[in-house]
């Protein structure tokens, strides 16, 4: 269900990085290589980006396949940023909300996308939702799994944890709720990227002339891609890319939860 990508490092057309790629993710709307649930992914796609000077993120969304949009050809074109993050949808289950339910969802100065599914969605997540607030779960973007997890992850952030402690412990409580969930999580700040292999494939790139692409799947067939492990926690900026194991909720964490490899350019 479901492929992603997140981009830090020079100014870029949105096109390079979406479009123009052989297997970019475009393509991966019909043709994606490396997906393991589902085929096609035609339900929604979003593309949130940086302007220079302003930390707010912008966003494209819509609930129609992005080939099918003529206006995103024009804006992937003529845009150029920094930092994005895109997705594209193939929806676990049919329903409202439309655009709404499309990544990335927002908030202050993160974007961010979930690629899989919580399990026995929704009741298994009635006891964790309890742990939001009323005003949280009113004001969720959306009626669907990616939106609850955003919401889990959102309210981390919003209590002082750093980027890596908010995605690793939101996997490890939705998890342990729903042990047969696949969270592969991506957010951005707009100058790191942060992610997590759950159950699902992750790769990245750190590209000679600098820029990291840390994606579901690679664009192109260049040597220099990286995949991540299963049950890992990525952290990249434009030039380095940190790699820390997560573990099982059933399992006793370490005393150095986070300790990790450091990559440089990973070659």
């Amino acid at each position: 269900m479901c492929r992603h990508l997140a981009y830090v490092g020079p100014k870029e057309a949105l096109g390079r990085l979406l479009v123009t790629p052989p297997h970019g993710l475009y393509r991966q709307s019909w043709a994606p290589r490396h997906q393991r649930h589902g085929t096609v992914n035609a339900d929604g796609f979003g593309v949130g980006w940086y302007a220079e000077d302003d930390p707010v993120p912008a966003r494209y969304r819509r609930a129609r396949p992005i080939w099918a949009d003529q206006p995103f050809g024009d804006l992937s074109r003529v845009v150029r940023t920094g930092a994005l993050l895109a997705a594209i949808r193939d929806a676990t289950m049919p329903g409202a909300d439309a655009e709404a339910a499309t990544a990335p969802f927002a908030a202050e100065t993160w974007l961010f996308s979930h690629n899989g599914a919580v399990a026995s969605w929704p009741g298994s997540l009635t006891a964790v939702a309890r742990t939001l607030s009323s005003w949280d779960l009113l004001t969720l973007e959306a009626r669907n799994d990616s939106a609850l997890v955003w919401a889990l992850v959102l309210a981390r952030l919003r209590a002082g944890d750093d980027e890596d402690q908010a995605l690793a412990e939101t996997v490890r409580e939705v998890a342990e709720a729903a042990p047969d969930s696949r969270l592969n999580l991506l957010l951005t700040n707009g100058t790191t990227i942060t992610a997590t292999t759950w159950g699902d494939t992750l790769w990245y790139l750190t590209r000679p002339g600098g820029g990291t692409v840390v994606a579901s799947e690679p664009y192109d067939d260049d040597p220099h891609w990286q995949e991540v492990p299963d049950r890992t926690l990525l952290k990249a900026s434009s030039t380095e890319v940190l790699l820390t194991p997560l573990k099982d909720p059933s399992e006793p964490a370490p005393a150095d939860t986070f300790g990790s490899r450091m990559c440089g350019s990973c070659v």
